[in-house]
């Protein structure tokens, strides 16, 4: 495998960099820790002749407890205890990326802007052409779930399901300005493993923010993934509360990613538990309502159904570590 020619720009600002943006007008890719986009430029995946390095924009850097910046490495944000003791199912999350190596290079933003994966996607040029392509680069058709109109990639981030419990924004720089949406807002719940994203051309992820009101929730994040050490997440599931002195949830929040094309929350079946002592029997109900709702295909090494169960499971797994406050 190797890197095929193109033109790398490396801006010094937001302004300078939305501006070439718009002059290349959709013919380039931003590169961030280029820990994912760099191996699919070798595999020949949507190759771009233009990338933006993002590494020079200061605004870009930088970490506190309620201001992530898009260009924050995760091995910093890792090694921080205030972070992690204000933002725990956060502190999960990163621990559970990829490897201390890719942790080194990995950004927030790449991390919840990732491209979303499917094993008919992620292959070798030769292998892809073999086969016949598919509706996510070069071909016409889905292998997953064979029709020509709609991709079923799979969302791979860590992150966002634990930034999701936490009710966190993103701020954006576009070429008509600025603008902060709820990270809810950033994924297109409409849209599929190609249009996965609400982002309009050209515009850049800055920052993440987050609100001081939701600092100090008890919360986990718990991942499935066939290897340990190293895998994208199969599922994952980000949980974060608060709970009374006789165990009633005064708030609590679910989020659910590496299922499905994008990462989804069910706020509408954790409201009507506040107030309320969750025992084995809610949380199992919990689990499995939400299970029932989410729908994974035949898209990576393990199997629907397989995954469906375990959302039930690690559902009321991370229901009980949150509320105890201890790790698995």
């Amino acid at each position: 495998m190797h890197l095929d020619p193109f033109e790398l720009h490396r801006p010094t600002s937001v302004e300078e960099t939305v501006g070439l943006a718009r002059s290349l007008a959709g013919r380039f890719d931003y590169l961030a820790g280029g820990t994912d986009l760099l191996p699919n430029y070798k595999m020949h995946l949507n190759l771009r002749p233009h990338l933006v390095a993002l590494e020079a924009v200061p605004e870009l850097t930088g970490h506190s407890l309620e201001r992530l910046g898009a260009m924050s490495r995760l091995a910093d944000l890792e090694r921080d205890p205030a972070l992690a003791a204000a933002w725990p199912a956060l502190a999960d999350a990163l621990r559970e990326v990829a490897t201390p190596l890719v942790r080194a290079s990995g950004t927030v933003g790449g991390n919840l802007l990732v491209e979303t994966r499917c094993f008919f996607f992620n292959q070798s040029y030769f292998w892809r052409a073999s086969l016949g392509f598919c509706l996510k680069a070069d071909g016409d058709r889905c292998h997953v779930v064979p029709q020509k109109t709609t991709c079923y990639a799979t969302f791979s981030g860590d992150l966002a399901p634990a930034l999701l419990v936490g009710d966190a924004e993103v701020e954006i720089a576009g070429p008509t300005g600025r603008r902060r949406i709820p990270l809810t807002g950033l994924y297109d719940a409409g849209g599929d493993g190609i249009r996965r994203l609400t982002l309009q051309p050209g515009e850049l992820l800055v920052a993440v923010h987050l609100p001081p009101r939701a600092r100090g929730r008890r919360g986990r994040y718990l991942k499935l993934r066939v290897r340990p050490a190293y895998d994208f997440p199969e599922l994952g599931v980000a949980v974060a509360g608060r709970w009374d002195g006789d165990g009633r949830v005064q708030e609590l929040r679910l989020a659910v990613g590496g299922a499905e094309p994008h990462p989804r929350t069910f706020d509408d079946l954790t409201a009507p538990l506040e107030g309320q002592r969750l025992n084995d029997a809610r949380r199992a109900a919990l689990g499995e309502e939400v299970a029932r709702r989410v729908r994974p295909v035949h898209n990576t090494f393990l199997v629907p159904e397989y995954r469906k169960k375990m959302v039930a499971v690690f559902v009321r797994r991370a229901l009980a570590q949150a509320e105890e406050g201890r790790a698995a």
